[in-house]
């Protein structure tokens, strides 16, 4: 890469330690329908996909409307004053990845996440995000691995596509990442495994200690 560069990053599993929260939604979102809750490897291996797909693949014969609903009103139950502070913590070190980011002045900084359009702004605002180029939530857009959320921040940034790469713990984050014809960065600490991130990754990371130099190589 060289010039003026856009670096957008998932979510959930790679920003935000968001595991618990998301299986235990999930779980209630099942009980709610009377339905036996789904294994937790098999809700990882969903997260990152937008919600209707996601309860299709868990729940292929299920009312998926009903349990996106329940879903939806689990999750933000559990974003009470007791539990904010818990279930929404960054993983160690994000904070400072996004400092040094915010000012490197040739990066500009994106999200695309399966979070509807309301989880992506209560991310943004409980976390002082408001200097992001550009966000794409799962209600603007197809479900990953759909290229469509980073043909958007492209678009909004006026940044190419070889100048841009998209970070993230899923293989829907990495194929959208080729669909677009960006790079993409692997992280490990997230929802899928590194086996699978392997082969679509330029670059696979373990720790986010090691994004930054990670981001400033491929650039």
């Amino acid at each position: 890469m060289s010039g003026r560069s856009l670096v957008v990053f998932d979510v959930d599993g790679t920003l935000l330690d968001s595991r618990n929260q998301i299986f235990t939604a999930m779980e209630e979102a099942f009980r709610m329908n009377s339905l036996a809750p789904p294994k937790r490897e098999d809700i990882a291996v969903i997260v990152g996909l937008s919600l209707p797909q996601a309860m299709e693949i868990l729940a292929p014969d299920g009312p998926v409307p009903a349990l996106v609903a329940a879903y939806k009103q689990a999750y933000v139950a559990h974003l009470n004053a007791r539990d904010r502070q818990a279930s929404s913590q960054l993983f160690v070190g994000v904070d400072a990845l996004l400092r040094d980011l915010r000012t490197a002045p040739e990066i500009l900084v994106g999200l695309a996440t399966g979070k509807s359009r309301r989880g992506l702004n209560q991310f943004i605002e409980r976390h002082d995000l408001g200097w992001i180029a550009t966000h794409q939530s799962a209600d603007e857009h197809p479900s990953k691995p759909h290229p469509s959320m980073l043909y958007t921040a492209l678009e909004e940034t006026g940044i190419k596509p070889e100048n841009a790469v998209m970070i993230g713990d899923t293989t829907y984050d990495l194929e959208m990442a080729r669909a677009a014809g960006t790079a993409a960065i692997g992280v490990t600490w997230g929802h899928h495994s590194a086996a699978t991130l392997r082969d679509l990754s330029d670059v696979m990371v373990s720790s986010v200690a090691d994004l930054y130099p990670a981001i400033l190589r491929l650039m």
